[in-house]
């Protein structure tokens, strides 16, 4: 070793030489600098002119303006719309949304080189500017209206096509006259044809009475007209009638998604976020509806906004705003309470025997070898009660009056009964109700024993019989039986029993009455004097002048 690093006997390395020689070369190889090729290549810094390309956010943006138009829609959320493509709203950071296009285009358009987090960022804040800078423009979910008074259904295929249906008849479209978002909760809808007999193949599928089915039918056909509130569809029976089957085949009739039987939600939120994904919901196997889920439930029905707190932000607000069509499976119709009961359409589905019972997978084959022919059966009826309903007057209007004069006005073109049997329904609800609430009953047993009774809310409880094993719905103190008592008062009504809280007593402390009565016979209302009306008698607006003659 001794002799290799140094010298042997006096001699030079040789190894060291060529050592020194190498590393000269390397040094000198080091220090040379590279030579520029003649030819010139853009790079992701360069232009194909050489010169410096803008950021990624500025050619994000142009590339989203040569392609889209920016709106906002009523409640304030940002959409994007191509300019050649369908008239499909598309939002701008969610999921299948603006920036997962534009973070693919982008990487085509620009090899080598992908756009970054903070880039996209960028250029998604900057087109939300663009956007509120437009006019609010309506954006629908699966069911709208243009400006002309038709009814527009997004087929929800990818090319945009859509369903028109007006007085006249109706007919499918390659770009939808109306702007439509889309979510992850809806499936494409197939296109409907023309067939006679599709209504009798819907009725094959179901194990119901034909009244029922025609209160179906209505109900179905009203459940595309977007600007009326729509009674929640309940099926009711024993376990084995088809309950959780029929009311996926009705939601996905109405709004196809893949979806459609959902369980209880556990808070607002959670309902809201569910609400806002899907025109059409189905609540399957409802046992118990806790109070906040029944107020709930009477707000989407008849129109409901939520306001909450935007992520990351200390002062603004997210609002979701929606009507909606439901559909709900129950054993027990006791489950619904006051209010919500007068906001249902009841189902009463037969008890299918071993003979006509069929699997699931026969059913559902079945069921989607006939929905063409079913959807465009609902939409020749649709087109006929369009072409009546302007001219559709009812002598009496019930809670739900806007679905009312649209069963007035199937049973005027289909010859039906709709109207009468599901006032008869809406009545039996009210009576399952009642059975179902201890109190109520309690205070029909009392007005039914004392004829009249006056007193304050807490004499009241007083009065009425406390159960051995007391609900947990059963007021505990005075100001939650005034609540309840206000709350039955639908229910009370329609068993005759009308409450009255207007009346205060004669002593210092002025506490509220409640004063419980039975309604009058048929026979002795006929009798009584007329009351005078608390409406001054004034044409309703819109009908000064006569209506057209309907074709």
């Amino acid at each position: 070793m001794n002799t290799v690093n140094g010298s042997v006997n006096g001699t030079p390395r040789s190894v060291d030489t060529v050592n020194t020689a190498v590393n000269e070369s390397a040094d000198s190889v080091n220090t040379r600098r590279p030579t520029r090729s003649t030819g010139r290549r853009s790079t992701p810094d360069t232009g194909a002119d050489g010169g410096k390309q803008p950021p990624a956010a500025a050619r994000i943006v142009a590339m989203a303006r040569e392609q889209y138009r920016f709106v906002m829609s009523p409640d304030g959320r940002p959409y994007a719309v191509a300019l050649a493509g369908p008239n499909i709203a598309l939002p701008l950071r969610n999921k299948g949304g603006l920036r997962q296009r534009l973070a693919r285009q982008f990487a085509d358009a620009y090899p080598g080189e992908v756009a970054s987090q903070s880039a996209l960022a960028d250029a998604m804040t900057v087109l939300e500017g663009i956007a509120e800078d437009t006019d609010p423009e309506p954006v629908h979910l699966r069911v709208g209206r243009d400006p002309a008074g038709a009814i527009v259904v997004d087929l929800g295929s990818a090319d945009g096509r859509a369903v028109v249906v007006t007085a006249t008849g109706w007919n499918v479209v390659d770009r939808a006259p109306v702007l439509f978002r889309r979510s992850g909760a809806m499936a494409p809808m197939p296109e409907p044809v023309l067939d006679g007999d599709g209504l009798a193949k819907l009725h094959a599928l179901l194990n119901m009475d034909e009244p029922s089915f025609h209160q179906l039918v209505a109900w179905l056909v009203a459940a595309w007209i977007p600007d009326i509130p729509h009674p929640a569809v309940v099926c009711k029976g024993e376990q084995g009638t088809g309950k959780s089957k029929a009311a996926q085949m009705f939601i996905n009739l109405i709004d196809p998604s893949p979806a459609a039987k959902r369980s209880q939600p556990r808070d607002e939120k959670a309902w809201s976020r569910q609400a806002f994904s899907s025109w059409a919901l189905c609540l399957d196997n409802i046992s118990t509806i806790p109070p906040w889920l029944s107020d709930t439930l009477c707000k989407a029905v008849t129109g409901d906004g939520v306001v909450d707190r935007a992520l990351y932000t200390d002062d603004d607000v997210v609002v979701l705003t929606f009507k909606r069509v439901l559909a709900l499976t129950t054993i027990d119709a006791g489950a619904l309470a006051g209010d919500l009961a007068e906001r249902v359409l009841m189902l009463d589905l037969q008890l299918i025997d071993s003979e006509h019972r069929r699997s699931e997978e026969e059913l559902d084959a079945t069921f989607n070898a006939v929905r063409p022919a079913v959807l465009g059966a609902l939409f020749d009826v649709l087109a006929c009660v369009l072409a009546v309903l302007p001219g559709v007057r009812l002598e009496s209007m019930p809670r739900m009056a806007d679905f009312a004069r649209v069963l007035a006005a199937v049973d005027q073109t289909q010859g039906w009964n709709t109207l009468d049997d599901y006032l008869a329904t809406s009545a039996n609800v009210a009576t399952d109700a009642m059975e179902g609430d201890l109190f109520a009953m309690a205070i029909a047993h009392l007005v039914e024993q004392a004829g009249t009774w006056q007193g304050t809310a807490g004499q009241l409880l007083e009065a009425l019989p406390t159960p051995l094993v007391r609900p947990p719905n059963w007021p505990k103190d005075a100001t939650r039986a005034s609540g309840r008592v206000k709350r039955l008062a639908p229910l009370l009504r329609s068993i005759g029993i009308m409450v009255d809280d207007t009346q205060r007593s004669r002593d210092r402390h002025r506490h509220r009455l409640l004063t419980l009565t039975r309604a009058p016979d048929e026979d002795e209302s006929a009798s009584a004097p007329e009351q005078a009306s608390l409406w001054p008698e004034v044409a309703p607006p819109g009908h000064l002048e006569p209506l057209p003659d309907q074709h």
